[in-house]
């Protein structure tokens, strides 16, 4: 078993004094930008703490229960932000939804953490929460009939209570404090498959790594920071919102995602964080303008390779950023190397929900280092288990799923390193690498095990693909799904496949017998969250795929390459 171990510790404040300590040294800086269609929206340090503090009276007013859970369904905004203050002041615990869940998971998530009043936001569809709003009868001791909401302040959206009419009140007295050890948050996981569990992060557990990645990554009060990655995930939470508090930096939201480009452009983000997906949707917009082969002619050009170089930076708003990360998935070594000729250093990083996010990163960034996801942060344990396992221990820990003694006993050794499921190695040096998921490592028919995530990663070298998952078990040998981007749907079938199956040939020279592809099968349907074949968080639910196209997956074919209308 082998370890590595960073030392370190934080003098940790709570979310709250670092709010009220704004509110007073930078009263009138602005804190959140909200982009809207009348226009921007600023609130400043003190606007923020006072609307916070009103929210917080109102909740007060109902007399729950201290500890009790209040539910945010909503796309980020500041207002989202604003209500989770809110909720820590008046002394309940909040439980962020992710606004593209649907009823079943809305009304189980409600109903597990017995929320008594949800606050709603923008949403792309209002019709699951309604269904739930106007639902009749009991699940379990709760009454979706009982439960209160109220709006934010954006038009369409039906509630109890509109956003005027819930702040309309004087605001809470006094600085409120939570005990650092109570329950700040519960944040239910995604999942590829079951119920969602629900993640408890106490104020210590959750700040203290967002202080941590704040220290870890230079965080400054000059620092520029978008937030439109799901607040409902772990690594918006700690990264983005908690961690700008440490810094006392300026965030941004955007207004929609037709306006992503302009509310990026205009925010100039120092520090830009993303996932694998909308790299790759980067990538395919610059190479839709501007293909390979000219790109790689005008980037060989001295001086006119660095203008070019910095033009695309600026066109894609991210060009005064100073870091650049990824996480939720791989990213393929490839489009890392694409991204770095342009002068963009995409830093990977690692971490889950039930550690706060707080893990690894190749950070600073270390071209030598792709495809590690780097090395672990200071005050992190990472060791490997016998099986492969990667397991790791920090303040930054979970106290345990809720409701569920059984699989927190699970997840957690018995010296309290937690289980992630992840299996990997760890070089000289300290740096990290993944090597699959311990649960999505399947056995063909000839009795050999396969791990998908290596070859995923291969394929997505290519970069006609957009999506991939690996399969086959009990199959003679292993098989690739894949959705293509939207520019290779342009393209002609024939073209398409030549390249697909030159991909194969080259893959398949670099794996053991046992390990090579069988063939490629090609959906014409995305797969994506409103499909359920991806988590919020943009992830391939693996098992759902399998189970949903088993009979596609199990048929006899002679193509290489396999089209499904």
């Amino acid at each position: 078993m082998s370890t590595v171990v960073a030392e370190g510790s934080q003098q940790l404040n709570s979310p709250l004094s670092m709010l009220y300590r704004w509110e007073k040294e930078k009263s009138n800086h602005t804190y959140l930008q909200q982009p809207t269609s009348g226009g921007l929206v600023n609130y400043s340090w003190a606007e923020t703490a006072t609307l916070a503090r009103k929210i917080a009276a109102k909740l007060k007013s109902y007399n729950y229960p201290k500890g009790t859970c209040i539910a945010i369904l909503a796309k980020n905004s500041a207002e989202w932000l604003i209500v989770d203050y809110a909720i820590m002041m008046a002394g309940y615990v909040s439980v962020p939804i992710f606004a593209t869940a649907g009823k079943d998971t809305i009304a189980y998530v409600l109903s597990h953490a017995n929320c008594p009043l949800i606050f709603i936001g923008k949403l792309d569809s209002y019709e699951a929460i309604e269904s739930i709003v106007n639902k009749e009868g009991e699940q379990g001791e709760f009454a979706f009939n009982k439960l209160q909401t109220v709006a934010f302040p954006y038009d369409g959206i039906k509630a109890d209570m509109s956003w005027v009419e819930f702040t309309n009140l004087p605001p809470l007295d006094g600085n409120p404090q939570p005990d650092m050890n109570d329950i700040m948050t519960i944040i239910y996981t995604s999942g590829s498959t079951g119920q969602p569990k629900g993640v408890v992060h106490t104020y210590h557990s959750i700040c203290w790594g967002a202080n941590a990645f704040a220290n870890a990554l230079g965080m400054i009060d000059k620092d520029r920071l978008m937030s439109y990655l799901p607040l409902a995930h772990i690594t918006e939470r700690v990264l983005i919102e908690l961690a700008s508090l440490y810094a006392c930096t300026c965030l941004h939201f955007v207004e929609s995602l037709d306006t992503f480009t302009r509310d990026v452009k205009s925010c100039q983000p120092t520090m830009f964080i993303s996932v694998p997906r909308l790299w790759t949707k980067f990538q395919m917009g610059v190479l839709a303008k501007l293909p390979q082969e000219k790109l790689n002619f005008l980037l060989h050009i001295p001086l006119l390779g660095k203008f070019i170089a910095k033009k695309i930076r600026h066109e894609l708003g991210i060009g005064s950023a100073r870091v650049w990360a990824s996480g939720s998935a791989p990213l393929a070594p490839a489009t890392i190397e694409w991204f770095a000729r342009l002068g963009i250093n995409i830093s990977e990083g690692w971490g889950m929900t039930e550690n706060a996010a707080y893990g690894a990163a190749n950070f600073p960034y270390r071209p030598d280092k792709i495809g590690a996801i780097g090395k672990v942060f200071e005050g992190v344990d990472i060791r490997i288990a016998e099986d492969g396992e990667i397991q790791t221990k920090s303040p930054s820990n979970m106290l345990g799923y809720y409701k569920d003694q059984e699989k927190t006993s699970g997840v957690f050794t018995n010296d309290g390193f937690l289980r992630t499921g992840d299996k990997g190695a760890i070089d000289a040096e300290g740096y990290v690498r993944i090597t699959g998921r311990l649960k999505d490592i399947f056995k063909t028919a000839k009795g050999k095990y396969v791990t998908p995530a290596p070859i995923e990663a291969k394929i997505m070298e290519n970069p006609i693909v957009e999506q991939v998952c690996v399969t086959g078990t009990n199959l003679a040998q292993p098989i690739a799904l894949l959705v293509l981007s939207e520019e290779a749907k342009l393209e002609s079938q024939d073209s398409i496949s030549q390249s697909l199956e030159a991909s194969l040939d080259k893959i398949n020279a670099t794996l053991e017998s046992h390990q090579r592809l069988d063939r490629i099968i090609v959906f014409s349907e995305t797969w994506s969250i409103e499909n359920d074949l991806l988590t919020p968080t943009l992830k391939v639910k693996r098992h759902v795929i399998e189970e949903r196209f088993s009979n596609i997956i199990k048929a006899s074919y002679h193509e290489r390459v396999v089209w499904i209308n």
